[in-house]
Formats: structure tokens, sequence, C-alpha cells
């Protein structure tokens, strides 16, 4: 007798829950992974299908890094391969791998709204397996930027591609200072071997160069305007903006740039740590205070260091001019309450960080 659609669908729930369970008691599916009686790709696989109904089991999402350092691990990767588990190339594995983790990434996002344990996954796979190189930064933004349109109130998806902005500034800046350094060290102290070093890091360094970051940062600011017009009363959408344009006074006024990743786990991570607890995202937090005067802070923690992030001086006075002018036509055209409180709020912020 066939089952009823009601049954068939009781049975894929037990079958789910089983497999999330399963990761709980993950050290057993750990065995049967280092003894070579399960294969891990079987196992991620597993692992999707269990995220598909309980999309922010934080059980599922640390066992299945684990899983991933082991296919990641330079010794690894020949013996899967002999065992049919991988049959591409090495580089070309890991692409694949980055793509599948985003797939899942995307669909459990999706399953639960601001699921943090999805999107610190894809940080750790941006930072673990992609290496954080300037091609997939781009291509996340590019990505994400429809899903975030699509989700205008969820903070840890616009925590990403506030994640993947600072990531290309650090990767942009901070990898030409070094590139200058080992210049400098390689023509103190010629030789053969480093002058190939020098030649491949200038090659790496040469795309991230070419990389307009005021222009990401000036498209990402016209999303903003762009979805806060279409979708008043987000306050998601305001506490974007303020990183942002914190963002572009980094790069025209050298502001500190703040830490908005997610700290690096090991193969025996618990949980990801959120980057609310690093000094510097501590600070951040002080300076994009929503109404610029945090009470606590202004008694006991407002020090100099803060007092310099909140009235950084502005060289250029023509975003902040515009980012006035853009708060007094959201005033002055919008009929939400909330859209109104939220303006107010963002040009309090302006007022104070900018010291004007």
């Amino acid at each position: 007798m066939a089952e009823s659609p009601e049954e068939v669908a009781v049975l894929v729930q037990r079958v789910v829950k089983d497999i999330r369970n399963a990761f709980q008691r993950n050290p057993h599916m750990k065995e049967l992974i280092l003894s070579g009686t399960l294969n891990p790709l079987k196992d991620l696989h597993l692992g999707k299908l269990a995220l598909t109904k309980f999309p922010k089991s934080p059980e599922t999402w640390i066992h299945r890094r684990w899983v991933l350092q082991q296919l990641i691990q330079e010794n690894s990767l020949p013996s899967l391969a002999t065992k049919g588990n991988l049959g591409a190339a090495p580089v070309e594995r890991i692409h694949r791998l980055v793509q599948e983790e985003m797939n899942v990434c995307s669909e459990a996002a999706g399953r639960y709204p601001s699921n943090y344990n999805a999107w610190s996954h894809r940080i750790w796979v941006l930072q673990h397996l992609a290496k954080l190189t300037v091609k997939v930064l781009l291509d996340e933004l590019s990505s994400t930027k429809y899903w975030v349109s699509m989700h205008v109130s969820d903070h840890s998806g616009f925590h990403y591609r506030q994640f993947l902005l600072n990531s290309l500034i650090r990767r942009t800046v901070t990898d030409k200072n070094i590139l200058v350094q080992k210049q400098v060290v390689s023509e103190q102290n010629p030789s053969p071997q480093k002058e190939e070093e020098s030649a491949g890091t200038e090659a790496a360094c040469a795309e991230e160069q070419s990389v307009d970051l005021p222009g990401r940062l000036d498209e990402e600011m016209e999303l903003c305007s762009e979805l806060i017009d279409n979708y008043p009363g987000h306050e998601t959408l305001w506490c974007h903006r303020r990183c942002v344009f914190y963002l572009q006074q980094h790069l025209s006024n050298k502001l500190p740039l703040v830490n908005t990743s997610v700290s690096s786990v090991d193969s025996s991570d618990e949980s990801l740590n959120n980057s609310h607890h690093s000094p510097a995202a501590s600070h951040l937090a002080q300076a994009m205070d929503v109404d610029g005067l945090n009470e606590s802070s202004s008694k006991h923690g407002y020090t100099q260091e803060t007092k310099r992030l909140k009235r950084a001086p502005v060289q250029d006075s023509l975003g902040p001019e515009m980012e006035y002018q853009f708060v007094d036509k959201v005033l002055s055209t919008c009929r939400d309450v909330d859209q109104a409180r939220f303006a107010t709020a963002y040009r309090k912020w302006l007022v104070t960080f900018l010291g004007q």
C-alpha cells in the first residue's frame, strides 16, 4: 500500500532528525572518517541534508568545518583522490569545495533569518579554503548583492558584506605595504630565489592594486540608498550605511580599520567567537552608537582613543555633505515613523562622529 504524502513527510523529517542527532554525537562520525569507513564527501552531503531541516544547528556546522579541514590538509588530498572521492587537480578541488559551501550557506541563510552560524561558516570557508583572494572577495560581493536586497532586515547578511569590504581593504592596502618592505629587503640582499619570490609577489599584488576601493564603497553606499528608499523603516540598512561610511573615512583619513571578521577556529572548535569581543570591534561599537552617546561609555570607557574615533578630522567634505543631504531628503519625504527615527539617529551619529 502506497504511503500518503503526509506519512512520507513525517518519515523524511525523522530521517533528517536522526542525521542531525548523529552529528551531535560527532566523535563517532569522526572515527568513521578517520578510519576510511565513511567518505568525507558523503558526510558533507548528509550534513547538507540535515541543514535543510535544522539550518542553524551549531553541531552540524562545527562538524562540517572539521570534515573540511580533513579534506584540505596537505597530506589528505592525494589519498582522497586515489579513493575516488575527488578526481580533479588540488586547486580545482578546493574551488569546488568553496562553491559547494557557498551554496549550502546560502540555502541555510534563506531558511532561517539572521542565521549567524551559516554566515560565520561562510566567512570561515573564505579564510581557510579560499584564502581571502581578491577575486573570491569580489565574486562574493557580487553574488550576495541580490540576496541582501531581498533580505533587508538580515543583520548577518549585511555583516558578511562588511567583512568582504574590510577584507578587500586589508588585502589591497596592507599587502601593498608588505610588497614595498620586501622590495627593500630584496634590494639590500639580492639573490635569484628572492628575485623569483619578489616577481610572484608583485604579480599577486598587481591584481589587488587594480581594485577600485573608493568605487566599490561608493557602489555599496548607492545600494544602501536604494534599499533605504525602497524599504523604509529597516534599522539594518542604516547600521550598514554607518559601517560603509566609516570605511570611506578610513580610506581618506587613515582611520583605524576595525576587525569585522569572525575569529579563526581550529579542528576542535566548539563555537565561533563573536567579533564584538575584540577591542577593535568594541571601538567601532562606541563610534557607531545609534544615538551617538552611550551613557555607560561616557561615564567609564570614554577614552582618548574613543574621542579620536568619534571626532575624526574629515579632509574631504564632499562625502559628509552628501550624507547630510541624503538624510535631509529622507526626513522631508518619509512617512514611516521608524524610518524618521533611524534617519534622525544616523544624522546624530554623523554629527558626533565627524565632530561638526
